[in-house]
């Protein structure tokens, strides 16, 4: 066995996953579209230690419960047919629980970190099947660019692959509206409006539709349907949840302000499209000729709440050391 230090990156869904129809092992309703972004990762390392009664998890220096890195690291423990606990920790470079895919690059990291300790050698596929049982959209997260997530219909069905790279120069900036830990949980808020929201089989379908739309407008570079795709999506989700019972939204007063900006841009020709994901966070999908213009246009109302970045590598190993 060895320590293995790993490096996932968060992704935005451009066409979003939202809903499980089966929660054990995070099969989604509908397949989705994401973007890696290069500057929000997480770096998790991993050391497996026959000396440990249990299994010890350190967060950003701070010692947490093991719980579900625990469940997460026992599917490991399976494949790799060892009992040993292990010690894992992990540096978060991205807001945690704040809507900007932090479970995503954490899950990512822990699968890499956690096999390559534990002395298996994934495929990309299979790493991402692994990493969905802890978040899906880890899932995504094992690659770089572009991804797809085939919703499937079991556990070898239901995996991400890297989409052929754009030649558009995508960016996206990210309008940080609250970076505080979310009142409700994605996990839960989904749960709910899979149950109560009247609109949710209409996003399904409307959803799954749009997955291959993208597919298909990316390999076209046609960047004003990518744009109109990506910011109808996360509205209808949106929606779709609002109508849940009880109602609820993530989006505050300035999540608002942030979009009504990105429609009068987009009116002035600047091509601007707003995404939000399980937070009141607002990503804008943009071309990197646009960035000072959209910029220029926020910062009166949002200062230095606002952060840029573009497409993100794959997971990789930073480190692997064998243990003594």
């Amino acid at each position: 066995m060895k320590t293995v230090t790993a490096r996932a990156h968060t992704n935005i869904a451009l066409i979003k996953y939202w809903g499980k129809k089966d929660p054990d092992l995070i099969l989604p309703y509908t397949s989705s579209v994401s973007l890696t972004l290069a500057d929000f990762y997480t770096d998790t390392t991993v050391s497996f230690d026959p000396t440990l009664k249990a299994d010890q998890f350190h967060l950003d220096g701070i010692a947490k419960p093991a719980g579900k890195v625990s469940q997460f690291l026992d599917l490991v423990r399976h494949r790799a047919d060892i009992p040993t606990y292990a010690r894992i920790e992990s540096h978060n470079h991205v807001p945690t629980a704040a809507g900007l895919a932090s479970s995503a690059a954490a899950f990512a990291a822990l699968a890499l970190a956690g096999s390559r300790a534990a002395g298996l050698d994934l495929s990309p596929s299979a790493l991402s099947r692994l990493a969905r049982r802890g978040s899906g959209s880890a899932s995504r997260s094992i690659f770089g660019d572009l991804a797809i997530w085939h919703r499937g219909h079991d556990d070898a069905s239901s995996v991400a692959e890297a989409l052929p790279p754009t030649t558009l120069p995508l960016r996206m900036l990210v309008v940080m509206v609250d970076t505080s830990r979310k009142a409700i949980g994605s996990r839960a808020l989904m749960a709910n409006t899979v149950a109560t929201s009247p609109y949710y089989p209409a996003w399904v379908t409307t959803n799954e539709n749009a997955v291959q739309a993208m597919v298909e407008a990316l390999a076209a570079n046609d960047f004003a349907q990518v744009g109109h795709l990506t910011e109808q999506s996360s509205m209808q989700m949106h929606a779709t949840i609002l109508a849940a019972d009880p109602a609820f939204t993530y989006w505050q007063p300035e999540t608002l302000t942030a979009w009504a900006i990105v429609k009068q841009l987009r009116a002035q020709g600047i091509p601007a499209y707003a995404t939000m994901d399980a937070g009141p966070n607002v990503k804008i999908l943009t071309l990197s000729p646009y960035v000072e213009q959209i910029k220029a246009a926020l910062a009166p109302t949002f200062g230095e709440r606002l952060l840029t970045t573009g497409p993100g590598p794959a997971a990789r190993v930073l480190t692997e050391v064998p243990n003594a």
